[in-house]
This record gives structure tokens, C-alpha cells and sequence, in this order.
């Protein structure tokens, strides 16, 4: 069957609150790239757009924020990335749907990953929305927001136009959700069935989302895939006041207004230059949400908001995680469990060794022995804590563990983000889930 492509001036033209969009139709769905869904001063919450008359050209990837440090490519059979244009005005989304009609198809909208320092809507190949939206018959949204110190710096001590500077990042989020309330309906979707998803960082992010009011009312339902991880994605606590005085004072200027103006190379550049000896002496270097009155703080710490309560959630992970990046023996299922107790017995001793692969095998009966060693505990530990208090709130709180082996090494244990593609629907994108049979 020939693929239909349509790029005209009546093909996916969308009336948006702002304007007039143009996207494209491709393989039977309307596709838009790079939807301006609002603008922000250096440091400050996001402000509506003004209105455009002319139909605005959304076929292109918008910018993607800036990171502190240059990307270094590496890894690409695991996690196959791409690279795209930075620049601070990164406040755009992507949008993928069956149809430009009043269907109300459910709504997924993506958080990326990479903490709340790095990552793109587009970093990883797999996050492309157009199978999930053509196989699920729903709105796929992906959104770029503003990451690291541009996102997440608290300078709330220099004056109220800052009072949320230390969660700005999310601040676009919601932002970027407003867009999709008030917009996604034009695009066959129905703006109260949005459900907000994400792994890693962006499951921390939906996890965030929980505590910020402003987000009330934005969202039905939430995915965190692999963002649970204890101290690896905590708040920041103290303030950021020392930190913007000491920056200052490198980039010899003397207040706030100036440092919005200085080249996001040198802020980079001076910032990356003060953090060790800030994080070594414990104090506040930003790069993560703020608890505040806009941001309730990390549930886990001081309970989930009651006005969240019911929302469900899918909480999960990876068998392995950040332990399945380090290669096991190759064809493992052939070496024999007596070989593997004896080198656990060298490890851990008779006693340890004697209670822990019993369990194991009640656990996991369908693994080798020799997978032990890659059972993560770094995220899988305080998930189980996370899952326990979110179900103690109600009865729609559901856990999965993604344990499926891929075929690297003659089968290696999923890691960190392998289970991307499977979600996305996108394997044919990855290298490493292609399977024979």
C-alpha cells in the first residue's frame, strides 16, 4: 500500500488559542513539530505568547535547552540518541494524532528523561510518538522545557518576579499542559483524559507534577517509569543565594539583571567551575526542584498532596537498571549453577550464599543463578517505599518490572532505559530488540 504524504496549505492546519499552525499528514496521522507553547525571560516563569496572524510552520523540531556541558556521544547500541540545536528558547512540544476530528482519543504526554539537567524531547530515537499514536489511536505530545540552572535556580532572595525560579523548568511543563488543555480537542484528543508519562528524570518529573498545585486539574493519570531513585533525583534545600553571589562575582558583575544577560557559555562555564566545591561543602547548586509554596517537595519525604490522591499511577522499572550496562558473561545460561554458587560462595561467603540464591530462584525462577549479580536495588528499593505509601491513599496505584533479556552478550539483563522502545512501540528504532523468531 503507498504511504500518503500531504504538505499544502489545507493539509493539518490547525486555529490554535494563538494562530494558526501548519503541520504535515504522513503514514495516515497529522504531525506538528515544534509548537511554541509559551516564552520566558532568563530565570522567570513562563508568560503566555502573543497571537501571530500569519499560519505558523510547525514542521520542524523546535530548540532543545542548552546543556552545561558539550554531549559526548557514547553507548549508541544501547540508547541510540540524537543531537539537535540548542538555545534558551526551548519552550515548544511535538504533537502526533490519528485525526484532526472530535473523536477525544486519550492523551499521552511525554517527559524526557536526563534528571532535570539534561535530556531533549527528541534526545532518544525511540522517543518518536508516531507508532504509539497510530497503534493506540491516541495523542502522543512530547515537550522541551527549560533544564538545569536555566530551569531549576533558586534566586527567590533577590525579589518575587524569582519566587519560583527554583522550579521554572516545571513551571514550563505546566505550562506546556495548559497548551494541551486548551488546544488538544482541535487535535482529535480529550483534555481530560491526559495522561502525563516519563523514565528517568521525566518520571521524576511526573512525580513533581504530584506536588505542584498549578498542575491540578492538568492531568488524569501519571507513568513513572524508572524515576523513583532515591537520592539521585532529590530536591535541593538551603538557597541560592551564595551561589548566584559567587557566579556574580566570577563573571565580575554585581546583580541578577546581569547575569540574565551574560552568554549561556559563560554561565555554564563559571557554574561548572563552582559546583564541586559547593556540592563538596553540602550547600545549594540547583539542578533540581525546590520545595517552596509552589512545590509541595518530594512525597516520599512529606507525603503525597490529598488533592492527587486518586490519580492513578503505573510506578515501575528495569531488572537491572545502571547495573545491566556492564557486560556479563556471554551465553551465561550455559554456565553451570554449580560453577556460579562457587563463586558466590568466594564473594559472600556459605552462610549469605545459602540464603540468598534460594530466594532468588523463588523470585525469579526463569533466571540463571548468575543474574543475581545484576538485580538493581539502586531504584527497585525505594520504588517498593514510593508504591507502599502512594497505594496506602488509594486502590489505583499499579507496579510492573520490566524483565525481559536482549540479545547483547548472548543475553544481557535490561537496563536503564531499554524498555523505551517496547512503550513507544518504536523497536524497529532500537538495534538491540531485534530478535530472531
Amino acid at each position: 500500500m503507498a504511504r500518503k504524504f500531504a504538505y499544502n496549505p489545507t493539509a493539518a492546519v490547525v486555529e490554535t488559542t494563538k494562530g494558526k499552525i501548519r503541520g504535515y499528514e504522513d503514514n495516515g496521522l497529522h504531525i506538528f513539530k515544534g509548537i511554541p507553547y509559551a516564552k520566558a525571560e532568563r530565570f522567570h516563569a513562563p508568560e503566555p505568547l502573543d497571537p501571530w496572524d500569519d499560519v505558523l510552520d510547525t514542521t520542524s523540531y523546535g530548540y532543545v535547552c542548552p546543556l552545561l556541558e558539550m554531549p559526548k556521544p557514547n553507548g549508541e547500541v544501547l540508547v541510540p540518541h540524537r543531537y539537535w540545536l540548542m538555545d534558551e528558547n526551548c519552550m515548544n512540544l511535538n504533537l502526533w494524532t490519528p485525526g484532526l476530528d472530535d473523536k477525544k482519543r486519550p492523551v499521552m504526554v511525554w517527559l524526557h528523561g536526563g534528571g532535570y539537567f539534561a535530556g531533549s524531547s527528541i534526545e532518544q530515537i525511540a522517543y518518536e510518538g508516531e507508532n504509539m499514536a497510530k497503534h493506540g489511536d491516541v495523542v502522543v505530545v512530547s515537550i522541551n522545557h527549560r533544564l538545569n540552572i536555566l530551569g531549576y535556580f533558586d534566586l527567590s532572595a533577590y525579589g518575587e518576579e524569582y519566587a519560583n525560579s527554583g522550579n521554572a523548568g516545571m513551571d514550563d511543563i505546566i505550562a506546556a499542559l495548559q497548551w494541551v488543555h486548551d488546544n488538544v480537542e482541535k487535535f482529535g484528543g480529550d483534555p481530560s483524559n491526559v495522561t502525563i508519562f516519563g523514565q528517568s528524570g521525566g518520571g521524576g518529573k511526573v512525580t513533581t507534577l504530584l506536588q505542584m498545585p498549578a498542575a491540578d486539574g492538568l492531568f488524569a493519570k501519571g507513568i513513572n517509569m524508572s524515576g523513583v531513585v532515591g537520592t539521585l533525583l532529590s530536591d535541593q534545600a538551603g538557597s541560592g543565594k551564595e551561589l548566584a553571589e559567587a557566579m556574580m562575582k566570577a563573571l565580575k558583575i554585581k546583580t541578577v539583571k546581569e547575569l540574565e544577560k551574560v552568554p549561556y557559555g559563560h554561565l555554564a562555564a563559571v557554574y561548572n567551575k563552582l559546583v564541586p566545591e559547593f556540592e563538596k561543602a553540602g550547600k545549594y547548586v540547583g539542578g533540581a526542584p525546590m520545595p517552596n509554596a509552589y512545590y509541595a517537595g518530594d512525597p516520599q519525604k512529606v507525603g503525597f498532596r490529598k488533592e492527587t490522591a486518586d490519580i492513578p499511577m503505573m510506578v515501575g522499572s528495569v531488572y537491572g537498571e545502571f547495573t545491566s550496562f556492564v557486560p556479563g558473561p556471554a551465553n551465561k545460561d550455559q554456565i553451570p549453577e554449580e560453577q556460579v554458587k562457587a563463586e558466590y560462595t568466594k564473594i559472600f561467603g556459605e552462610e549469605l550464599t545459602g540464603k540468598f540464591l534460594p530466594l532468588f530462584k523463588e523470585a525469579y525462577p526463569e533466571r540463571s543463578f548468575i543474574d543475581l549479580l545484576n538485580v538493581d536495588v539502586i531504584f527497585r528499593l525505594p520504588e517498593i517505599d514510593y508504591i507502599q505509601k502512594r497505594s496506602a491513599l488509594n486502590n489505583c496505584t499499579y507496579s510492573y518490572l520490566f524483565n525481559y533479556d536482549l540479545p547483547l552478550d548472548g543475553g544481557r539483563t535490561p537496563w536503564h532505559c531499554s524498555d523505551i522502545p517496547y512503550f513507544f512501540h518504536n523497536t524497529e528504532l532500537a538495534p538491540y530488540t531485534q530478535v530472531d523468531g
